[in-house]
């Protein structure tokens, strides 16, 4: 893979944090605790805010786990491994790269 190529990645890369990271900040406050007072709240009105307060942390957990794929992504262009299998070795498209600038395996070896 060249290095505009590369570092094109890097950008794409960083670029993607940086929206992680500020979709994160503004749901902050849809992942707080619940309050349980029925004089304040109605039941159904609670159950529909832990039904949200649920689904926020989902959010939340994914974005915690795309961020992480981005910092191993960041790591192997650092050291020279960006776009090698991690199974095989061989070199990953750069089509499949230009999806998901994230993936570890070459099309072969993510369909075994």
């Amino acid at each position: 893979m060249d290095k505009d190529k590369i570092e094109f990645a890097r950008q794409a890369l960083l670029h993607l944090s940086d929206e992680l990271q500020l979709a994160d900040e503004a749901s902050q406050e849809a992942g707080k605790t619940v309050e349980l007072d029925q004089t304040r709240v109605g039941r159904l009105t609670r159950m529909d805010a832990l039904q949200a307060q649920q689904m926020a942390q989902a959010t939340a957990r994914r974005r915690h786990h795309q961020q992480q794929m981005i910092e191993g992504a960041l790591r192997r262009i650092d050291t020279g491994e960006y776009g090698y299998c991690f199974v095989c070795g061989d070199e990953i498209d750069t089509r499949r790269l230009s999806v998901d600038p994230t993936i570890t395996r070459c099309i072969g070896c993510a369909e075994k």
